[in-house]
């Protein structure tokens, strides 16, 4: 004699389970992927004022009187 869903009790208690451990390892990868590219993004000063010449954001000038101001 079937007595309802008395059969499924422990099957739904690892369904559960399964679901936040689920959510958990979404919420962590979106957590790397979100912190990875802050870590991998620090870069030196003299890396940072190549690149802002390199697009054009400063002048030659400026370019070389920070590059001087960071030797010192």
């Amino acid at each position: 004699m079937m007595h309802g869903f008395s059969g499924y009790g422990f099957g739904m208690g690892f369904g559960s389970l399964f679901m936040i451990l689920f959510w958990a390892v979404v919420i962590y990868l979106l957590y790397t992927l979100f912190t990875h590219d802050k870590k991998c993004s620090t870069k030196s000063p003299e890396e940072i004022l190549k690149k802002r010449y390199a697009n054009g954001e400063i002048s030659k000038e400026e370019f070389e009187r920070m590059k001087e101001e960071l030797k010192s």
